[in-house]
């Protein structure tokens, strides 16, 4: 039976504001969650950009049952592989077991902000795989000395550690990137529901859990829903942005082009039980195994008790 989450978007709200929602969704009955972690948002109009492992403490103390996902971390540019070694492994301590390490290859927008220079996606896999490797390496307890192709480790020992690494997940959306999942990972995290990553990443060897994140725009009033949707989500549906682009302003001339009408036909909009149903039905048929449902907009609280009284009674 597939488990259905709930997407804490850190792009749309400020850090207490993902605490107070994180609460509500357990105790709304949502066992898992996903909080995303950026520097930027994609948009001006989404208007937030905590720091995520500030956000991820906070909840590991204000729930107790919830496991959280970070959907997805870079650990190579912003953030060097050793800190974000560190900063999983306290992490991992503070929730008890209830955290898991999602990673990606990471995009533009959040990752320039150090004044690297940003290579090709086969640079930046091999460099997620290298780090992978300097990461593990230290939530075994290990000094660590490394001189590799992209990173250097001098004397480096984490001592504060979980009792049990947490486990890994990772974002991949092309075949390159899919079999470095299967490498690296013990789990899937995808965006979307083509069947053919996830039978790809299985196929290479991958284990463990695939993790999809659904876009919903809950509100009684479906065209109320369609305008807060094109407003703060209309950048994904221009395809290939997400890399490559630095600025908030240049993903909002990129999506000058998204008309209300697309966004009505690409996400979920709207009260009807049945088409949220229909939405994460495709997840299922894809093969995921968790859905996470992201609200895009303001009405957190009343989508989360929607859900609570609409949906998750049908997948438990």
């Amino acid at each position: 039976m597939v488990t259905i989450g709930y997407f804490l978007s850190a792009e749309e709200h400020d850090g207490p504001e993902l605490v107070r929602m994180a609460v509500h969704a357990e105790r709304a009955g949502f066992q898992t969650a996903s909080v995303s972690d950026h520097f930027h948002p994609w948009l001006p109009e989404q208007g937030q950009s905590p720091f995520v492992w500030s956000v991820l403490g906070a909840i590991a103390q204000a729930t107790t049952d919830l496991q959280v996902t970070t959907g997805v971390v870079c650990p190579t540019f912003r953030v060097h592989p050793v800190v974000n070694a560190q900063a999983a492994a306290t992490t991992a301590q503070l929730f008890g077991g209830r955290f898991r390490f999602g990673i990606g290859s990471g995009e533009l927008l959040n990752e320039h902000v150090v004044g690297l220079r940003w290579p090709s996606a086969r640079v930046r896999l091999e460099m997620l795989e290298e780090a992978m490797a300097v990461i593990r390496q230290l939530w075994d307890g290990r000094t660590v000395h490394h001189h590799g192709r992209y990173y250097t480790v001098e004397n480096a020992r984490l001592w504060s550690l979980p009792e049990v690494p947490p486990q890994v997940v990772m974002s991949a959306f092309g075949p390159r990137a899919v079999q470095v999942a299967a490498r690296v990972s013990e789990g899937y995290y995808g965006a979307w529901a083509p069947k053919d990553l996830i039978r790809m990443y299985r196929d290479h060897g991958g284990r463990g859990p695939a993790v999809g994140e659904l876009k919903v725009c809950w509100d009684d009033d479906e065209e109320r829903a369609v305008a807060t949707a094109h407003a703060r989500w209309r950048h994904e549906l221009v395809p290939g942005l997400s890399s490559d682009l630095p600025t908030t302003s240049a993903f909002r001339q990129a999506a000058s082009v998204v008309t209300p009408e697309m966004v009505r036909e690409r996400y979920v909009c709207g009260p009807d039980p049945d088409r949220h149903l229909a939405a994460i039905q495709r997840y299922v048929d894809a093969g995921y195994d968790e859905v996470h449902v992201l609200q895009i907009g303001p009405r957190q609280e009343a989508m989360v008790d929607f859900y609570r009284r609409e949906i998750l009674p049908r997948f438990q």
